[in-house]
């Protein structure tokens, strides 16, 4: 009965040997409360996993949707080498880390389980990355365009700021299914942080010279910043907008 269960649960301290052996799950305070804890733990775990793979893919493809947009466009390339490597390394990484501390919501049990044959990526995720990265593209080759303006080196530097820091706010999109008014930004200090250092990492590429040079980043002016803000913020805003009339019509 262990074996054939979906999930056999052994008691840790008055169960057997065999039945310990047998089961996946050994409850060693033989506390049936704690199957509930574990089951909490698991879905949040899981969920945090899903929300993170989310996040890196759907940024990724933004990446990959800007290559080839300037590729079939025969633009300059938006970007160097060195600028995708600073992206996944560093501004990535920090996102998906917070993201996988995100705490367990309240309802979270009351949702059924979800089918152990099911893969994570599932036709509602993959419609998902393609949407989201694809507004983020979108955003950032309007910021290419911009600064095309000036001179590849501009546009290079405009393109690069505008995904790095486009991702960066894509990690609060990804912490949940809910907008951040119903998951509070205070709630994950994880992603506020990794939010911070992200924006320090990439104003220190664009405005310390030394990085400057290593980077090949342009002096961008004002206006050119403010371009880059607005079209990082463009795709979170769009996303928001979108759970809160989705949870509005639920």
């Amino acid at each position: 009965a262990l074996k054939k269960a979906d999930i056999g649960i052994a008691m840790g301290k008055a169960g057997t040997e065999v039945s310990r052996d047998a089961a996946a799950m050994i409850l060693t305070d033989d506390n049936f409360a704690t199957i509930i804890k574990a089951v909490a733990n698991g879905r949040n775990v899981y969920r945090n996993i899903k929300n993170s793979i989310q996040f890196l893919l759907s940024g990724n493809m933004a990446g990959i949707l800007c290559v080839l947009y300037t590729s079939i466009k025969a633009l300059p390339l938006p970007f160097a080498p060195v600028h995708l490597l600073f992206i996944n390394l560093l501004t990535d990484s920090l996102p998906a880390i917070a993201i996988g501390m995100e705490k367990a919501e309240k309802d979270l049990l009351s949702e059924p389980p979800r089918d152990p044959k099911q893969g994570i990526l599932t036709k509602d995720l993959m419609t998902a990355l393609f949407l989201q990265g694809g507004l983020i593209a979108v955003c950032t080759m309007i910021a290419f365009h911009i600064g095309l303006s000036t001179d590849s080196a501009t546009a290079s530097s405009m393109a690069f700021a505008t995904l790095t820091l486009a991702r960066l706010f894509h990690g609060f999109n990804c912490r949940g299914r809910k907008s951040l008014l119903s998951l509070g930004i205070g709630s994950n200090l994880w992603c506020v942080m990794a939010l911070f250092v992200g924006v320090v990492l990439m104003c220190a590429v664009l405005f310390v010279p030394k990085l400057q040079d290593v980077f090949a980043a342009g002096d961008l002016t004002g206006s050119q910043l403010l371009a880059v803000v607005l079209g990082a913020l463009a795709p979170t805003a769009v996303i928001q907008i979108y759970k809160m009339m989705s949870a509005g019509t639920a």
